[in-house]
């Protein structure tokens, strides 16, 4: 059978483009999602500042917990932490005891941003730490007064010159009194005097890292930091120490690439299990002559099949290729949003294309060989008649699929309306959507018929092209059963990604508006010294410094905010469901509604840097959307983060006009001082951007599966167009009844796929927001329909005028 498919696909090459598109882009995505993932477990960080120390010494990058898998034995979990883990000053004293050290460097990093300009952010260390980089100085001498800084070569100061320099501990000016002939490629240097870096990075008794001498004396260092806190980096682990947010954007990398994947996945099979499906349509006069010449049901599913395999291994194989520059794009494009770090390599490797080219073969056999069981089962007698014009009856089979395809919808719906979380309700929505156009998908024909006969009188009231774009759509609900799926999937993914996006961040924002009583928002990435510089004018009732951190139960992490205590009633309310609020301080915490811990229970923590507390629970608040899953004293939390820098700082002062505040901040230059409003909305943009790139990855996929039905539908209809030509309707005529068909293509499809969206959208909902309503920009639901309205128009009506350039006495002698 091998030989017959080859010879069929070497004769109707047309007829499997769109079996062809649909696979390669299938297996692009299927494999850049892999290579995303690959990355993900397998890429490396390098180190730059740290290529001169063979051996980094620093806290423990990981947070742990244990799991018990049985009575006898348990499981240790890790997740890596986002903020460096900083080791005592008395591991350095440890480690120059170390039998064959020769050299103990000592280092400290903190936030310093040349020209004070909010965002041109750069580190901050001590001279001493020079040792352990690539530096050199080009000109000048180290630093000795607290006021004197080296810059590396890419800041283009001259020694002499003096700069505003952002820390932590405010704005200050800094002479320059060397410059380094070098400069590190994603990150700018700044040299403090020894004492000077220790005090603006707040960490007293501690270190962010320590470098040891020689590469050699690593074991003996690992043998004698047993038992304390510290871990021993070598090779390309040191960058864990130097970019310590780069574990948690790889395990970002595998969930984004997981859930991607998997859902572009489940759409190809959608998609190619469709497109197969007209494509078997188109054929059914073929098959049912080879099945009057004595080919066997099996010999028919052998070919069918054998042309899928042979159609898929080249889309597959191309496509794959493809996905790799789909790869780097991706990459760059999440690391220009700051999804991940803009110095971890795509990691390119012969497995994702492999698993991609396997799963394209497996989705395009199984899909072919579902779409041949019908066909297959012709009669031999059919083939005498027109097997094109015999009404099919609907397998009994494919409605109970269908039924089931619809209870499965039912039940995951109702699942997804309990899920609180995030992690739990991200994968789950467009997988509930998913087997909702499933079920669709199986139950199409009746819905086709159902859908036609309620719109046949309205499409009727237009005398020609109505009436026959009616007569068509009623006698073959098959093929707009199939193209309705297409369209329905995209629209229904379409409205589930994006206003799944939309609803989250209007609740936040709806919360975070209610929740604040503040009369000014200074924002953003402010010192301490600023909000000093406004809590002592007059007038001002209440200054709350905010931090967004996030802390650990074990290894589940929660969003967190770390606020003033002292007059916080004034500036924020949280919805206090129990408890008080104003019993916050460094030793107790504030926990949404939900979340488990209840008043007075003791939660043990671990925050950024993975330093463990336990704090008691004082107040169980209801605004979690807006204000994250707990809330801490902001004094605690600034000692454990990388960039104890305020988010914001909200100002309780009805009396006070701007100018005032304004002019209180001039030692802060770049400092905005916006209304609570303004601020809320500038911060609610609706959704995250690495969202939306997914989201048009996935529903630009579909809207090619609905241009390839579409298409397909309409190139097979050639003797159709060429017969009504031949009875005297014009061309004109056959474009206007395609236009209607099309038209109510896209109402059907518009309306199941919105009523699928709908109701995974009020579970979703329901589920994260405890609201029943989604939140629907009505410009954006138009939008989405305009785009689906426009692309069944003109994947229409291209192929139509193609179509249609044939003699109708040359078409009407074309083969299916």
């Amino acid at each position: 059978m091998l030989g017959l498919a080859l010879s069929t696909l070497r004769h109707r090459k047309a007829g499997f483009v769109g079996a062809f598109v649909g696979l390669f882009c299938a297996a692009a995505l299927v494999s850049s999602c892999g290579m995303l993932m690959d990355t993900g477990l397998r890429g490396v960080v390098e180190p730059e500042r740290y290529v001169g120390a063979p051996v980094i010494v620093s806290g423990d990058q990981d947070v742990r917990a244990e799991e018990r898998k049985s009575s006898t034995s348990t499981k240790t979990k890790t997740k890596p932490l986002g903020d460096r883990a900083w080791v005592a000053a008395s591991v350095a004293d440890r480690l120059r005891a170390v039998p064959g050290v020769r050299s103990v460097v000592t280092e400290v990093d903190l936030p310093a941003a040349v020209g004070a300009a909010p965002g041109a952010e750069s580190w901050g260390h001590g001279w001493e730490s020079a040792a352990l980089t690539p530096f050199t100085l080009a000109s000048g001498r180290a630093p000795e007064a607290d006021g004197e800084i080296v810059v590396d070569a890419a800041a283009r100061l001259a020694v002499g010159a003096t700069t505003p320099l952002r820390t932590p501990a405010g704005t200050g000016v800094y002479r320059v009194v060397g410059v380094t002939a070098q400069s590190l490629p994603h990150q700018s240097t700044v040299f403090f005097g020894t004492a000077e870096a220790r005090r603006l990075a707040g960490h007293d008794g501690q270190y962010s890292a320590i470098g040891v001498y020689p590469a050699g004396v690593a074991p003996a260092v690992v043998d004698a930091l047993r038992g304390t806190a510290a871990s021993v980096f070598t090779g390309d682990e040191r960058g864990r120490v130097e970019f310590p947010g780069a574990d948690t954007a790889r395990t970002r990398l595998i969930s984004m690439g997981a859930a991607l994947g998997g859902t572009s996945l489940l759409v190809a099979v959608l998609v190619v299990a469709g497109t197969f499906a007209l494509s078997g349509q188109r054929r059914q006069r073929e098959l049912a002559l080879l099945r009057a010449i004595a080919a066997t049901p099996r010999q028919i599913r052998a070919m069918i099949g054998g042309e899928a395999l042979v159609v898929s291994a080249v889309a597959g194989t191309l496509g794959a290729a493809a996905g790799i520059g789909l790869a780097f794009w991706l990459r760059d494009t999440f690391a220009g949003l700051g999804a991940i770090p803009v110095n971890l390599p795509l990691v390119v490797g012969p497995f994702p294309p492999l698993v991609a080219v396997a799963a394209t073969l497996a989705a395009a056999w199984a899909a072919a060989r579902v779409s041949a069981r019908r066909i297959a089962a012709i009669r031999p007698v059919e083939a005498l008649g027109d097997a094109a014009m015999t009404p099919p009856r609907v397998p009994v089979l494919r409605l109970a699929a269908g039924a089931v395809a619809l209870a499965g919808g039912v039940v995951m719906t109702v699942l997804l309306s309990t899920i609180r979380t995030e992690r739990g309700s991200g994968p789950l929505t467009p997988v509930t959507t998913l087997v909702w156009i499933t079920a669709v998908a199986l139950l199409g024909p009746p819905i086709a018929r159902g859908t036609v006969a309620a719109l046949g009188p309205a499409l009727r009231l237009s005398r020609i092209g109505g009436w026959l774009a009616a007569a068509n759509l009623r006698t073959d609900a098959r093929r707009l059963a199939g193209v309705v799926t297409s369209l329905s999937l995209m629209v229904g993914m379409a409205c589930t990604l994006l206003f799944a996006q939309t609803t989250m961040a209007h609740a936040r924002g709806a919360e975070a508006l209610a929740g604040n009583r503040a009369d000014y928002v200074l924002g953003t990435r402010i010192g301490s010294g600023a909000a000093e510089d406004v809590r002592w004018l007059p007038g001002v009732r209440a200054v709350t410094e905010v931090l967004h951190t996030t802390v650990w139960t074990g290894v589940t992490s929660h969003s967190a905010q770390a606020v003033t205590p002292a007059g916080l009633s004034q500036t924020l309310d949280l919805d206090v469901r129990a408890g008080s609020i104003d019993r916050l301080a460094e030793d107790t915490v504030a926990v949404r509604e939900g979340l488990g811990p209840g008043l007075g229970d003791d939660v043990p923590l671990s925050l950024a840097d993975g330093t463990p507390v336990t704090l008691r629970v004082v107040a169980v608040y209801g605004r979690g959307l807006g204000f994250g899953d707990l809330t801490l004293a902001h004094d605690l939390v600034a000692r454990h983060v990388d960039v104890p820098l305020n988010d914001s700082v909200l100002v309780a002062a009805p009396t006070v006009d701007r100018a005032t505040l304004v002019g209180a901040l001039r030692g802060e230059p770049g400092v905005a001082v916006l209304d609570r409003i303004t601020a809320v909305s500038a911060s609610s943009d609706g959704g995250t951007a690495v969202n939306y790139v997914a989201l048009g990855l996935i529903v630009g996929f579909a809207a090619i599966s609905v241009v390839n039905s579409l298409t397909m539908s309409t190139l097979g209809r050639s003797r159709e167009f060429g017969l009504l030509r031949l009875v005297g309707t014009t061309r004109r005529q056959v474009l206007r009844m395609l236009a209607w068909e099309a038209g109510t293509v896209a109402l059907i499809a518009t309306v199941l796929g919105t009523a699928v969206a709908l109701a995974t959208l009020w579970a979703y909902s329901t589920g994260m927001t405890g609201m029943p309503t989604p939140y629907v920009p009505l410009p954006s639901y138009l939008s989405v329909v305009a785009v689906a309205a426009a692309l069944a128009l003109v994947a229409t009506a291209l192929p139509a005028a193609l179509a249609l350039r044939t003699r109708p006495t040359d078409a009407i002698g074309v083969g299916e």
